[in-house]
């Protein structure tokens, strides 16, 4: 996707062969800036800090920070160490356990001195892959939004609702809740986006709204409650959220206030999908009741960043002194609650049955 004119994807390699490039998302969206990731503990702190934020992103990044680990120890213990220390980052986005699964298998049979070489290709494999999984996930999801078109008045653009950012930004390239929407979008299509804010860490407001913007793509930025009300009067055609873990039988992890979104859109009739890739279900959860759930710092909830009207950027107090806060980053949505997923395979009910559809494979290891 472009900014200002130029195309980049959320990480790449370095000029020098030997390092990671990444956009600094907390910097977001007052100023673009990038960082290199040198070194595996980079890698980790950019995950953790959520410089990177995203299930397919984080997982692009475990993988990247694996093989600038490689460069340093490529030994066994090395590579476990490395593995133990950017799986602990973040615990509810299923990618980062799946890309580090996936550069283990391709580099632990390997000689040490081959190790980080070949990590640094599959890392960009990885990368690739998700590019080309988001692309047709937005192939596959453009048919809901061009279906709505149709039955509307000539002009009139599909009102969609979407939470927390689930963008470009959030992955590769293309995004997985954004990517019906920009082909949408290009393809000519009207469409406008309701954009929740997403408290506490506004996402929406700092990401979604941005890349949104930098793509031309008309939008308006409402609080996270005003999301019912709108659905109550006719104002959103369809709800399009992302996710960072899917359990087999299709119980859904996603941002904080989901799960609240789901029952606004059940009770209006509005429907609800969730657009996937296949690294994030997994398939050894029974349901969501197993997803950890992220408790982030109460400084999250307390504090608010923003920008000056001398164009510094500050956090500021916006609590009662003194007040605890509660910071869970993440809910979960009930598989009844969600319409159908959107995969690179195609679309499917948010059910086990509707999953196995699209992943016949996975049939023996979830029987």
């Amino acid at each position: 996707m472009k900014i200002d004119g130029k195309a980049y994807r959320t990480i790449w390699p370095g000029d020098d062969g030997a390092s990671a490039v990444i956009i600094d998302q907390t910097k977001l969206p007052h100023r673009f800036e990038t960082v290199v990731l040198g070194t595996v503990e980079d890698a980790a702190r950019a995950i953790l800090t959520m410089q990177v934020r995203g299930a397919p992103l984080i997982g692009a990044t475990a993988a990247y920070g694996l093989a600038l680990a490689l460069r340093r120890d490529a030994s066994d213990a090395g590579l476990a160490a490395a593995i133990a220390l950017l799986a602990r980052q973040r615990p509810t986005a299923v990618n980062l356990r799946w890309a580090l699964g996936e550069m283990h298998r391709a580099v632990a049979p390997l000689a040490p001195d081959t190790r980080a070489a070949a990590a640094f290709a599959k890392a960009a494999a990885i990368a690739d892959d998700d590019v080309e999984t988001c692309r047709r996930i937005g192939a596959h999801g453009v048919a809901l939004i061009r279906a709505i078109a149709a039955k509307k008045p000539a002009g009139a653009p599909v009102n969609i609702l979407t939470h927390c950012n689930a963008g470009w930004l959030a992955c590769v390239d293309w995004g997985t809740a954004t990517s019906p929407i920009y082909q949408a979008h290009d393809a000519g299509i009207p469409v406008h986006v309701w954009v929740d804010e997403t408290r506490p860490r506004n996402q929406g407001a700092a990401l979604t709204a941005y890349e949104l913007a930098r793509h031309g793509v008309a939008h308006t930025l409402i609080v996270d409650n005003a999301g019912g009300h709108l659905m109550q009067n006719g104002k959103v055609d369809l709800c399009i959220v992302g996710t960072d873990r899917v359990a087999a039988n299709g119980d859904v992890a996603n941002k904080i206030g989901t799960y609240l979104k789901a029952l606004a859109a059940h009770d209006t009739g509005v429907p609800f999908y969730v657009a996937l890739p296949y690294s994030t279900i997994d398939w050894t959860l029974a349901s969501g009741r197993d997803i950890p759930i992220e408790e982030r710092s109460a400084d999250e909830v307390l504090t608010l960043q923003g920008q000056l009207a001398d164009g510094s950027v500050t956090r500021v107090a916006i609590a009662a002194p003194g007040s605890p806060a509660a910071n869970p980053a993440f809910d979960v949505t009930p598989q009844r609650l969600v319409t159908g997923f959107i995969t690179e395979r195609g679309l499917a009910p948010a059910d086990r049955n509707g999953l196995l559809a699209l992943y016949p494979e996975r049939r023996e290891s979830t029987a």
